[in-house]
């Protein structure tokens, strides 16, 4: 495993016990960004980089019972603290790197994917595995329960144009990585950045 990846389980693994309890409110702004997917019933999706799980039960209630719910993510007490949350009857967790995915090409519906991408080492990298595991017209969203400023202000800085949640750095990303950009939303409330698989 990279220095990268052990950075980012140390991250999260100190913080996964009281993840949940540090964000009590995000529940209803998960809910709106997967209602954004536009997934119908039957659907399979994954959930990259889910955490503790906030996002698999509206990703189930989307796709119905007949639907394939993924949740994936790198560190292993935050999947233990999804399963503590009953958050495994909603998904089947995997615990695995999303820029390494145990899944075939184009199986794919959607990918759900929140506050991932700042803790991608290789963002592009990551992204093409996004796309590879998702089927032409399928979709990607790009949350944060708040926006990019209250983030910045949250965290003690300042926003700047480099970025990679900044539109104008975000879109040329997305599409050197087969994503096209259809909409981006950054307002205190949330971001969200849905795109497209390119055929």
């Amino acid at each position: 495993m990279s220095d990268d990846h052990t950075h980012v389980q140390e991250f999260f693994g100190a913080r996964a016990a009281d993840w949940d309890r540090r964000f009590p409110d995000d529940g209803p702004a998960y809910a709106a960004a997967v209602a954004g997917l536009g997934l119908r019933t039957g659907d399979r999706v994954l959930d990259a980089g889910c955490g503790t799980g906030r996002a698999l039960p509206p990703l189930r209630a989307a796709v119905g019972a007949s639907g394939v719910v993924l949740g994936a993510d790198l560190t292993p007490e935050m999947l233990r603290e999804a399963v503590r949350a009953g958050r495994d009857r909603d998904a089947t967790l995997l615990l695995t790197d999303v820029s390494a995915l145990p899944l075939r090409s184009g199986s794919l519906d959607a990918v759900f994917a929140a506050g991932l991408i700042a803790h991608l080492p290789h963002p592009a990298d990551g992204l093409r595995e996004l796309a590879r595991v998702v089927r032409p017209g399928g979709v990607l969203a790009l949350f944060h329960p708040i926006g990019r400023a209250a983030l910045a202000a949250r965290q003690g800085r300042s926003t700047t144009p480099d970025d990679l949640r900044a539109e104008p750095r975000l879109r040329p990303l997305l599409a050197a990585s087969g994503w096209r950009m259809t909409s981006y939303v950054d307002e205190d409330s949330r971001f969200l950045a849905l795109a497209v698989r390119e055929g």
